[in-house]
C-alpha cells in the first residue's frame, strides 16, 4: 500500500516538474516583426514562447543578423515573418547562420504571411532605376484587417500542426480572435466611412494596404523612388501641386525621419501625422489598429 502511494505521488510530482520546467515549455516562435508576434501570442497563448526580432521603432528592411538573433533563431520551432522580400537583407543570412533545420524554407516551421494573401503593387517589370521595388508585390499586408484574418487562419493551422496535442486550444483561440476581430472590422469600417476618397501624402509606399482598405487616395510620396530618401528637389516639385490641390495629411511611420514631412508641411500648410507602423511590445493587434484609426479619424 505504501509503495503504491509512493509511486502515485512520485508520478504526480514528476508531472508537475515537467510542466514547470522550461525544457518542456511550448513552441518557441521567432517573429520577424511585432505584428506577427502579437498575432502568434493571441493565437497561441500559453502554448507559445515568442521572441520578436524588431520593434515598431525599426525599419524591418534594415536589420542586422546579429549573434543574439541567430541564437534565438537556432532555438525556434516556428519562424513567422512577412516575406515578399521585406526581410531579404537579413533573413536568409540569419537562417543560414542558425543552422536550424526546422525553420528553413519549405519546412513546417517556416511561415511567411504574404504567402497566403494576394499582394498589391506587383511590378509589371523590374529595373534597379525604379528604386527598392519588391518583385512579389507590396509586403506590408498587416495594414489590411481582412488580410490579417486570412493570415490568422493559416497561422493557427500551422501552430496546431506543430503542436497537435493542443489543437483544440488553438482552434478555440482562433475562434475567439475571429469573433473579436470581425466585430472590430465592422466598427472600424463605420467609423472611417468619411475618410473615403480623402487625399494623403505618404513618406514611403508602406501604407498601400491601409489606403486601399479605407479608400484613401495617395496624392504624393515624399520619396522620389521607393527606398530612396527624400531629396530637396523632389520635395520642392511637390509644393505647387499640393498648394493647388491640398492633401488631408502627410503620414509617416514612427521609425521614419520626420524632417521631410515637416518641411513640406511648412511649405504647404498640410498637417503631419506620425503613426505607429506596428504594435508596441505586448500590445494587441486590435488595440494598435484601433489607435491608428483613431488618429486618422481625428483629422
Amino acid at each position: 500500500m505504501f509503495i503504491k502511494k509512493f509511486k502515485r505521488n512520485s508520478l504526480l510530482l514528476l508531472s508537475l516538474l515537467l510542466l514547470s520546467n522550461p525544457l518542456y515549455a511550448g513552441l518557441e516562435v521567432f517573429a520577424c516583426e511585432p505584428e506577427w508576434a502579437s498575432l502568434a501570442k493571441e493565437l497561441g497563448g500559453e502554448h507559445v514562447d515568442i521572441y520578436t526580432a524588431t520593434t515598431n521603432q525599426q525599419d524591418p528592411h534594415h536589420i542586422q543578423a546579429r549573434p543574439s538573433l541567430v541564437a534565438k533563431a537556432r532555438q525556434a520551432d516556428l519562424l513567422v515573418c512577412t516575406g515578399a522580400e521585406l526581410e531579404i537583407g537579413w533573413l536568409p543570412l540569419l537562417l543560414r547562420k542558425s543552422g536550424n533545420p526546422n525553420i528553413q524554407e519549405g519546412q513546417a516551421g517556416y511561415f511567411l504571411a504574404t504567402d497566403y494573401v494576394a499582394l498589391l503593387d506587383k511590378p509589371i517589370a523590374l529595373d534597379r532605376s525604379m528604386g527598392d521595388v519588391h518583385a512579389a508585390g507590396n509586403p506590408h499586408v498587416h495594414l489590411d484587417p481582412v488580410r490579417v484574418q486570412i493570415i490568422a487562419n493559416k497561422l493557427s493551422e500551422t501552430l496546431a500542426r506543430l503542436d497537435p496535442a493542443n489543437r483544440s486550444d488553438y482552434e478555440k483561440k482562433l475562434a475567439s480572435f475571429t469573433e473579436n476581430w470581425q466585430n472590430m472590422i465592422q466598427q472600424w469600417a463605420e467609423r472611417t466611412q468619411h475618410l473615403k476618397g480623402k487625399p494623403i501624402v505618404v513618406h514611403h509606399k508602406n501604407w498601400t494596404y491601409l489606403q486601399h482598405w479605407l479608400g484613401l487616395n495617395q496624392a504624393a510620396v515624399l520619396e522620389p523612388k521607393p527606398g530612396i530618401p527624400p531629396t530637396s528637389s523632389h520635395l520642392s516639385s511637390l509644393v505647387s501641386g499640393l498648394k493647388a490641390n491640398p492633401a488631408q495629411v502627410i503620414v509617416y511611420a514612427s521609425y521614419q525621419d520626420s524632417k521631410a514631412a515637416n518641411w513640406l508641411s511648412k511649405k504647404t500648410g498640410i498637417p503631419t501625422l506620425e503613426l505607429a507602423f506596428s504594435p508596441a511590445t505586448d500590445e494587441t493587434l486590435v488595440h494598435w489598429f484601433d489607435q491608428l484609426l483613431n488618429q486618422l479619424v481625428a483629422l
